[in-house]
């Protein structure tokens, strides 16, 4: 019998299942909701709707990469105990999403495979959420570095780049790249550089250091609240923080040695960290 996207819809909002695995439920029921709830829970996939509401803060980050190392996916996906998150099938799972988040934009992951995440639901009967992915492709030569931290808690995806083509994807970027991500999942910077760093956290930093320096001569007030911002911005932005490797060396020096090294300018485009419950 002919099936409406109204009854479609009614379905699915009562048992949280996905539009094709509703629209067959009410296809064998012949258009009866309350049959095809059943047929849903007998099936167990309905038993997600149940879950749904329940806090997911534990998990696992993964990360997938091309074969040729051009482009990697990365996924947070989120669940309501460790023992989940440190089961085989679990982990499987998330990993299984990171290799799709190759194929998905940002954050669009959770959409498209929803209805999969619904039956994992049921499976191992705890709330499931795919908290976010980021695809990184190459935006010109260059490596993209990438860490997991913590057994799975924290992953970072970070672009480095080059001017000759011949480093792409070379041993001392690759390297270089994993370094950084080592770094960044450790010191977890907030920017790359000064520009993406708000301007109002600035300016209540300085409204913070002011208050810390009432009662100095008005002469040095400047110079006291200029030396504290110089050391917030080496605390939050990634070029100035110290490698966390080698302290007395910033991410900036440490860049310029490999550059050295390998007679090319390297730079960092852009990273993503993800961290569970973060």
């Amino acid at each position: 019998m002919q099936i409406s996207a109204k009854q479609v819809k009614v379905l699915r909002d009562i048992t949280n299942v996905g539009m094709m695995e509703c629209k067959k439920a009410l296809q064998e029921t012949e258009g009866d909701v309350d049959a095809a709830v059943k047929l849903l829970r007998e099936r167990g996939m309905a038993v997600a709707a149940k879950k749904a509401d329940r806090a997911a803060n534990e998990g696992q980050v993964d990360i997938a990469v091309a074969a040729d190392g051009k482009n990697a996916s990365m996924v947070e996906v989120n669940c309501e105990t460790d023992f989940v998150a440190k089961n085989d099938n679990f982990q499987a799972f998330v990993q299984d999403l990171a290799v799709k988040g190759l194929d998905a934009a940002d954050n669009e992951l959770a959409s498209i495979e929803k209805e999969n995440i619904a039956v994992k639901i049921s499976e191992v009967g705890e709330n499931l959420v795919l908290a976010r992915n980021a695809r990184y492709e190459l935006q010109g030569p260059g490596a993209i570095g990438r860490y997991i931290h913590l057994g799975g808690k924290v992953g970072v995806l970070v672009e480095i780049g080059c001017e000759n083509d011949a480093n792409t994807a070379s041993d001392a970027l690759v390297d270089l790249g994993k370094e950084i991500a080592l770094h960044i999942a450790a010191a977890n910077p907030s920017s790359l550089d000064r520009d993406g760093v708000d301007a109002d956290l600035i300016a209540s930093e300085k409204e913070l250091f002011a208050k810390q320096v009432e009662g100095k001569p008005e002469h040095i007030i400047d110079k006291i609240i200029g030396g504290k911002v110089e050391k917030f911005y080496s605390q939050i932005v990634l070029l100035e923080q110290g490698f966390v490797k080698d302290p007395d060396m910033s991410i900036t020096e440490l860049l310029a040695k490999t550059s050295k090294e390998v007679g090319d300018t390297l730079s960092i485009r852009r990273f993503v960290r993800f961290q569970i419950g973060g």
